[in-house]
């Protein structure tokens, strides 16, 4: 690596570029949510069809199936090829989304699309382990996925302006622009997979590193309690379109309301910061997850007795606090679940996020197709998961001290960054 970059990577550097890859996965979902109208038309579906919230399951199944592929890639050839290689099959599944003739062709692109977004998404974590360990790691973690939730501020604003200009297809070839620009930043960052942990791409290997993610407890249990705080994130994407303009009939507000939300689980990003820092990961994990199961139970009291529809910013406002505090559960959760993997950083990333994301839209998708007329569905989901997510929890941190201490010799120093 050259001196200017080793000399350029500063923690706000890092931060910067990582937030960006965020920003890249999530255009294609949060751009795509002011269209949906555009495409039930454009595709043949019925106006209130909640079909077309598919594009956003399809759209994760490929980012989930596409963690497996690029994990190893980035432990063999380093993390910057692998992202370009995502960068790639990212820009070939939205030029075939823009050029569907059919809803199933969408569908199918969408799952390319996110196929190829799947590395940005995979690689964030691998990077941030890369250069940072433990609480460190958790408070990065937290810093830019703050910044990366710009996304859902802007992402739908600039989707429905460009709307206001031109078509949908617009909307999806912007996504390109944003694909191009982070080609080029690849080659400014440099790459931060020291050769020595370069692992050769073999089945064998592949498959022990599944194992060890696998058998060790704090990793598994901390990528199932993401993986049920992620399914109800997911429920709100798919469905906050659909329950805001159908169910509450605000159409017009839509991006408002959805940017604002994006705003205020920022804010909670930025804060939980600090606490990561006094009190540890795990403890912060625990507290956020109950905060959440906390407002999950009181929006389904709320649900069951006003029959299903409670006020319009009763709901906003507790399922946004909810999704707040659940969704703070992504730094920890990686963080702690990374800690004892050490050289099997990609391959554990990959794995958890394959895992989380495969089975958040899933269970997403459960709940999703419930939810008709009534927001009742989308609270005893968060309910349901969320209290399984608290009771993974508890159980991942009661193997906290299941790392293999020939990795622990090999920490960094928190809050140092490795050229």
């Amino acid at each position: 690596m050259s001196s200017l970059q080793a000399g350029a990577r500063s923690d706000r550097s890092v931060i910067a570029f990582l937030a960006f890859t965020g920003i890249l996965l999530a255009f294609g979902i949060d751009s795509s949510l002011p269209a949906f109208d555009d495409l039930r038309g454009a595709f043949g579906l019925e106006p209130d069809s909640s079909r077309i919230t598919l594009i956003v399951t399809w759209y994760f199944a490929g980012t989930a199936v596409g963690q497996l592929f690029y994990g190893p890639i980035a432990d063999r050839f380093g993390r910057m090829p692998a992202l370009r290689l995502g960068i790639g099959v990212y820009c070939l599944g939205a030029i075939g989304s823009i050029l569907a003739p059919s809803i199933g062709w969408l569908f199918v692109s969408r799952f390319v699309w996110g196929f190829g977004a799947a590395s940005p998404g995979m690689i964030r974590a691998a990077i941030t382990r890369d250069l940072y360990e433990g609480d460190q790691m958790a408070r990065v973690i937290s810093i830019y996925m703050a910044v990366f939730l710009i996304g859902p501020i802007f992402a739908p604003a600039a989707g429905q302006g460009i709307l206001a200009l031109g078509s949908w297809e617009w909307v999806f070839a912007a996504a390109l622009v944003l694909a191009a620009a982070l080609f080029v930043w690849t080659f400014i960052f440099g790459e931060t997979l020291d050769e020595s942990n370069q692992r050769p791409i073999k089945l064998a290997t592949t498959l022990a590193g599944f194992r060890k993610v696998f058998t060790t407890r704090s990793t598994l249990g901390y990528t199932l309690a993401l993986t049920f705080s992620f399914g109800g994130f997911i429920v709100f994407l798919g469905s906050a379109q659909p329950i805001i303009d159908v169910i509450y009939d605000r159409e017009s507000e839509f991006t408002l309301w959805f940017g604002l939300a994006g705003t205020f689980m920022a804010i909670y990003f930025v804060s939980v910061n600090r606490f990561i820092e006094r009190h540890g990961a795990h403890r912060v994990s625990m507290f956020v997850a109950l905060a959440g199961l906390v407002f999950s139970t009181t929006l389904l009291v709320v649900a069951l007795a006003s029959d299903g529809v409670p006020g319009f910013f009763v709901w906003l406002i507790l399922v946004v606090v909810a999704n707040a505090f659940s969704t703070m559960l992504t730094p920890t959760c990686y963080a702690l679940g990374l800690r004892p993997m050490g050289e099997l950083a990609g391959t554990a990333s990959a794995v958890m996020g394959f895992v989380s994301t495969l089975g958040g839209s899933a269970l997403a998708a459960l709940v999703n197709a419930r939810i008709d007329g009534t927001v009742t569905p989308m609270a005893l989901g968060y309910v349901v998961y969320g209290s399984i997510a608290v009771g993974f929890l508890i159980w991942a941190g009661g193997g906290a001290d299941d790392e293999p201490t020939t990795l622990r010799s090999n920490r960094f120093r928190p809050g140092r960054v490795r050229p």
